[in-house]
């Protein structure tokens, strides 16, 4: 099985790499990790410019560790793993990566954004589970106490 993982750092892309180690041999799966990234936009605010936000371009800076610590935590549960970094809009680079690497699931994250903020932010998740021409897992992190389902 071919397995698209994409990352973006945050806690739910961590959740998404334990249920991938958890739910999934690794004798018989291959990862592809993917990490996205937006391109500047010449419709960025002057206050989003490089350079004017430093703490922007420390989070930059951390995506390289980020993927290793992806991969090595993969590879060191014994998974074939290769990682990515690839600029562009985020839903439609996952959906094409996935169908030109030939993937058979795509694994995402939820952030689980609701209301307001969904209608506003759009779902990455979301998007990719409509669009994509295979079988997409969204991890979520259990949100129950523990010992209910």
């Amino acid at each position: 099985m071919k397995l698209l993982l994409a990352v973006d750092g945050s806690e739910d892309s961590a959740e998404a790499i334990r249920q991938v180690s958890a739910q999934f041999d690794p004798q018989t799966t291959e990862i592809k990790i993917l990490h996205v990234r937006t391109p500047p936009s010449s419709l960025t605010p002057p206050q989003m410019a490089r350079g004017y936000a430093p703490e922007m371009e420390e989070l930059e800076k951390e995506v390289p560790f980020t993927l290793d610590h992806s991969v090595q935590k993969l590879k060191g549960a014994g998974f074939a793993v290769e990682a990515a970094v690839e600029i562009g809009e985020v839903r439609s680079t996952i959906i094409d990566g996935a169908a030109q690497w030939g993937a058979d699931l795509i694994v995402v994250g939820s952030h689980g954004h609701q209301g307001l903020a969904r209608l506003l932010l759009g779902s990455v998740a979301e998007s990719v589970v409509r669009h994509a021409k295979c079988s997409v897992l969204v991890a979520r992190k259990n949100t129950f106490p523990t010992g209910q389902n």
